[in-house]
């Protein structure tokens, strides 16, 4: 099966397709290459009192990677595939550093029900619904939907990390992004192992070519 077949039934063209760009903070740059950031110049430091930017993006990046961590949880059981099992070890890993940033700062976390599926932003809890119903599918539909979620996870890492004046914070990110050009390349392998070429969802195609050659 190549691609364009998979793609009839695929997520292209689903109500999960058209609803992550519209719902994720890194929309507006979701077919811009990776490391166009605007450079700032980290002046904060752990004794400044972080800025409203930085809380919205601690605030989302937390349940976002909950969402992934939740989106493979739900998959595994469904599919009984270890990339969704290994990799959502790695997203509970992911939040729990973001939460470890929000403590540090005295801020509520969102978090506040940890069990799947659960989100107090409700674009992200209709988002969850959504990418689940598209990977019960088949095991195909649910690894592209894996690949989905890591490439647009790096444009939103990208952003925060392009926000953050906490050195601290950007490192979080930064350490996030390596472990999401990784499960990117888990997903993306198994993909190729059952048959079918990968093409980039949402992140420019040089970019998945650089993260999946690096």
């Amino acid at each position: 099966m190549n691609r364009r077949q998979f793609l009839k039934n695929g997520l292209r063209g689903t109500a999960a397709y058209a609803l992550l760009p519209a719902t994720l903070l890194g929309a507006h740059s979701a077919m811009a290459g990776m490391g166009n950031g605007k450079g700032n110049s980290r002046k904060g430091n752990s004794s400044d009192p972080v800025t409203e930017e930085e809380i919205e993006y601690l605030m989302y990046m937390r349940e976002e990677e909950k969402l992934a961590r939740d989106v493979y949880l739900t998959m595994y059981a469904k599919w009984n595939t270890h990339v969704f099992s290994n990799i959502a070890d790695s997203e509970e890993l992911h939040t729990l550093a973001v939460k470890s940033k929000i403590d540090k700062y005295g801020l509520e976390d969102p978090v506040n029900n940890d069990d799947v599926g659960i989100f107090v932003n409700e674009k992200l809890a209709k988002l969850y619904n959504t990418l689940v119903d598209q990977g019960n599918k088949s095991e195909m539909d649910a690894l592209w939907v894996g690949a989905a979620i890591e490439e647009i996870d790096m444009i939103d890492l990208q952003e925060a990390i392009d926000a953050a004046d906490h050195p601290d914070i950007a490192r979080t990110y930064q350490h996030l992004m390596d472990g999401s050009k990784n499960h990117l390349r888990a997903f993306v392998s198994v993909i190729e192992t059952q048959g079918m070429d990968y093409s980039a969802q949402y992140l420019d195609q040089h970019a998945v070519d650089a993260i999946l050659n690096g």
